[in-house]
């Protein structure tokens, strides 16, 4: 079954949103400096969030893309797969250098780490 697989895309890994060691990324010229030229990786996700907008990787064995925008602090993205459209999700952004954290609904739900390559 590829629809729950795709689910733990957004939902890798829930962990409390304001944990030890993580800053916040308020700005969109200091996440562009963070993901540009790595790929963010995690359980069978390897995603490359790219400066113009766009997002593509794979997850769980199937093309994913997307596209974001920096909206009043937060990372808003759509996210598309053979499967399944995630509709735009405005995230809390932080990182403690070798990961960042994503949590959805501007910082109110899930959380997902994924490292930076």
């Amino acid at each position: 079954m590829l629809r729950p697989a795709l689910a733990a895309l957004i939902l890798l890994c829930p962990l409390p949103a304001q944990a030890e060691g993580f800053a916040r990324i308020a700005d969109k010229a200091a996440f562009v400096a963070a993901v540009q030229g790595r790929a963010l990786s995690g359980t069978a996700v390897r995603l490359n969030v790219f400066p113009d907008g766009l997002i593509s990787g794979r997850a769980f064995g199937t093309a994913v893309s997307g596209t974001w925008q920096w909206s009043d602090g937060y990372f808003c993205r759509t996210l598309d797969t053979v499967t399944r459209d995630f509709p735009l999700n405005c995230q809390l952004v932080e990182s403690d250098g070798r990961t960042i954290r994503f949590t959805a609904d501007k910082g109110t739900g899930d959380a997902a780490d994924l490292t930076l390559r």
